[in-house]
């Protein structure tokens, strides 16, 4: 979600923020706006002033969690710091890391950053893993935070346990079941299969319509759901070896050859209208998506869309915060990202923003608004989400998984599905776009 691709944080965290008064872990857009915004709350009277550097919208101040903060701690201001794009938030962080100064009190790591974090700035960070209780995390989460030697740099935010939201009006249409317990039964543990319902929409598709949005999208959800991906458990690039990708790869191939795909780009516009003008019947969604498709779809779209099980469970999204060793104020920086952390405050982002929560501690009392419970179809978001959550498996990750994932989907598969070419002619192109990523 890095390099010329726009972060999903910042692409869905303004739209969650606009249902949810009236979606959730991604929308300030990254392709615009200020690159360095200030904002905080109404401030304490203290003498120290903390500061949290983040990027996109990341719902602490939207959810007034500074001010709270603020009201039981008299002595503390906080200063959040914005950085609206990511690829200018994280080399700006990494050259103050380096350099030693700085960089904030508290520091937002986005997922697509945290592996080379850990890598290369691991002694950049205090080990706040000694500070916490980190069997509250769930374990996929710790590990992508911790070093092979057991230092934990930063605490999960947010995670993105993964569903398929679906047009169940389309569906019926089609001719295939609508019941979401049913269609999880139809998919159960293979993204295959999913492929292969969306074979069976086709024939008897509603005019105008595809299954799916995107080939890329099948493939995103595919490899999010596999263990080896990118790198193998030592650290190796194994991309073009990996089991994972070949079978994600297929998959997508699969819509990207056939007549089930809408040949949408994720995020840009023509996809935004897919939504509003029902073009087609699936997407994978984690759970910051469900705000977006809300205020895509409209009014038009209430008591249409459904949520079922994804095939295999798998994580799209999420963040993480940590305390830099450069910051003036460690010991009250270290109890901030404690407190933002703790159970309470991520149901209360969660309320606000839909970031789903990385610690099942607080998974008692997450609760969807209503408005969004009616729109969805009364589906039992909170426990499809909190089950996958739950069953995400802990994936090798390395420094350039971002860059490698924007290859295959922005360049492979697109020479696909947009552009008439082979899967074989694809593959090349992915392949030749990765080995320039990793100097090759």
């Amino acid at each position: 979600m890095r390099t010329a691709r726009t972060s999903r944080r910042a692409m869905t965290f303004a739209v969650v923020a606009a249902m949810a008064t009236g979606l959730l872990a991604g929308c300030a857009s990254d392709d615009g706006g200020s690159d360095d915004a200030s904002g905080g709350g109404a401030g304490g009277k203290g003498g120290t002033t903390l500061t949290v550097g983040t990027f996109g919208t990341f719902g602490y101040k939207q959810a007034g969690l500074y001010d709270e903060y603020m009201k039981l701690h008299p002595d503390i201001t906080i200063k959040e710091n914005v950085t609206t794009r990511t690829d200018v938030y994280w080399p700006k962080t990494l050259t103050r890391l380096q350099a030693g100064s700085g960089t904030d009190d508290v520091q937002a790591i986005e997922i697509g950053n945290i592996t080379e974090a850990v890598q290369t700035q691991a002694d950049k960070f205090i080990d706040i893993g000694k500070e916490v209780d980190k069997s509250k995390w769930l374990d996929f989460k710790n590990a992508q935070a911790t070093t092979k030697d057991g230092k934990t740099i930063a605490l999960g935010t947010d995670i993105g346990p993964m569903a398929l939201c679906y047009r169940k009006d389309l569906f019926e249409k089609a001719g295939l079941p609508t019941d979401r317990d049913e269609l999880a039964k139809l998919w159960k543990g293979d993204w295959s299969k999913y492929v292969d319902l969306g074979k069976q929409y086709m024939k008897k598709a509603p005019s105008g319509t595809k299954f799916v949005d995107s080939a890329a999208s099948v493939y995103n959800s595919a490899i999010s759901s596999e263990t080896t991906q990118y790198y193998d458990k030592d650290g190796n690039v194994v991309w073009d070896k990996s089991e994972g990708v070949k079978r994600a790869w297929n998959d997508a191939m699969q819509a990207a050859t056939s007549n089930m795909s809408a040949k949408l780009k994720q995020f840009d516009k023509p996809w935004d209208q897919g939504y509003a003008n029902g073009t087609f019947a699936t997407v994978a969604c984690p759970p910051w998506m469900i705000g977006y498709i809300q205020e895509k779809s409209g009014e038009a779209g209430k008591g249409k869309w459904d949520v079922a099980p994804a095939p295999v469970a798998g994580n799209w999204g999420g963040s993480f915060i940590g305390v830099p060793k450069a910051s003036k104020h460690q010991k009250e920086a270290i109890a901030l990202a404690k407190w933002l952390t703790d159970p309470e405050q991520q149901d209360k982002v969660f309320a606000k923003q839909a970031s789903f929560p990385s610690r099942s501690d607080a998974y008692g009392d997450l609760k969807m608004s209503p408005e969004t419970t009616a729109y969805f179809s009364n589906a039992p978001m909170t426990q499809i989400f909190t089950d996958a959550a739950k069953t995400i498996p802990t994936a090798y990750h390395g420094a350039k998984d971002q860059p490698i994932l924007t290859a295959i989907t922005d360049t492979g598969i697109l020479q696909v599905e947009q552009k008439g070419k082979s899967p074989a002619q694809g593959w090349d192109a992915a392949t030749k776009e990765v080995k320039d990523v990793l100097g090759q």
